[in-house]
């Protein structure tokens, strides 16, 4: 594709998330669809829920419009991005009538499994039985996609880190024209353009929010993305894009799984969280992640011949780096909720 045709391919999809949100806000707002504010909350004033109406189909077509380019035949992928639909009504279903854990979690792990069927080679690029890879892809999978719920927690924060990832896989696909990379880095293009049109909505201070039914399938497809990376050879990378949202999401979850608290409960007890609590505006926090993110971009790309596991040292201490400032940077204006 030109560069006139990523452009439109872009714009296309930056301003459809931009309208179509915007058409979804009304709805949200004229069906009093809100989510009010409780202790572990991070916003003060009723807010609409249920930005992902506008996202997840935009997020879908996209997909399927990569898959005709490319000419994806195979049953798997249309088996997963199916997946990525009855994920998309679930969690909006959720969203409405908060169901139960045990639903939930079981859904998503039968989209999971078929999910698997879309990544026809070893994750781990056959260090274990083909068998206990897939049982691995499962578990990483279905936490990937809880961790992006957990962390949409404050305006914009999803947009920038979904946006983000997006942008490493096209940038990917650009400096590795190979085949195996190009479908995903049209779909990395479009989650981008997306996101940004999102964003006008939901920066701080946010007219509305993602909610379950944006948050669950973008963690679905975009945890999808990522394993074809890693299945495709490029684990460091896939690892890196995501590292903050991996890190501050998966310690979080320890430290509450050892004090015995039911880890699928709301808090507030993420770094992204305890920076606001401090006095850190949203849109300070989401812009130091989306900057990190950039880094972490730059730490993927900067030297090809450099080991992988080298990388992913220097992306771990960008992560830290970046938590070290949440919780000790000085605070001058105090957030407004």
């Amino acid at each position: 594709m030109t560069f006139a045709g990523l452009a439109t391919f872009s714009s296309i999809f930056l301003i459809g998330a931009m309208l179509l949100t915007w058409a979804v806000l009304v709805y949200l707002r004229r069906k009093a669809i809100l989510d009010m504010p409780n202790h572990r909350s991070s916003h003060a004033v009723p807010t609409p829920r249920g930005g992902g109406l506008a996202v997840t189909p935009l997020l879908i077509v996209l997909v399927a419009v990569v898959f005709i380019h490319t000419g994806v035949r195979d049953i798997g992928p249309w088996l997963m991005l199916a997946a990525g639909v009855g994920l998309g009504v679930l969690s909006w279903l959720d969203d409405r009538h908060d169901l139960s854990a045990a639903i939930r979690f079981a859904c998503q792990f039968v989209a999971v499994i078929i999910g698997v069927f879309a990544i026809d080679k070893p994750v781990l690029g056959g260090l274990v039985p083909v068998w206990f890879d897939h049982v691995l892809v499962v578990l990483a999978w279905v936490w990937f996609i809880n961790l992006f719920n957990f962390m949409d927690g404050i305006d914009g924060i999803t947009g920038v880190e979904a946006g983000s990832i997006g942008l490493g896989v096209f940038i990917l696909a650009l400096l590795i024209p190979l085949p195996q990379f190009i479908g995903l880095g049209y779909i990395g293009l479009g989650v981008t353009s997306i996101m940004a049109g999102f964003l006008i909505w939901n920066w701080h201070p946010a007219r509305l929010f993602l909610g379950d039914v944006g948050s669950i399938p973008l963690g679905f497809i975009l945890g999808w993305v990522l394993l074809e990376l890693a299945a495709e050879g490029a684990w460091a990378v896939a690892l890196i894009l995501p590292s903050y949202y991996l890190f501050d999401a998966t310690i979080t979850l320890i430290k509450r799984a050892l004090r015995r608290e039911k880890v699928w409960q709301a808090h507030r007890e993420h770094f992204y969280q305890q920076a606001t609590q401090r006095g850190l505006k949203h849109s300070t926090v989401s812009a130091m992640i989306g900057i990190t993110n950039l880094v972490l971009i730059a730490v993927c790309f900067t030297e090809f011949d450099t080991p992988g596991w080298m990388r992913v040292v220097a992306a771990a201490m960008v992560v830290f780096g970046l938590v070290g400032m949440m919780l000790r940077m000085p605070v001058k204006d105090r957030a407004q909720p």
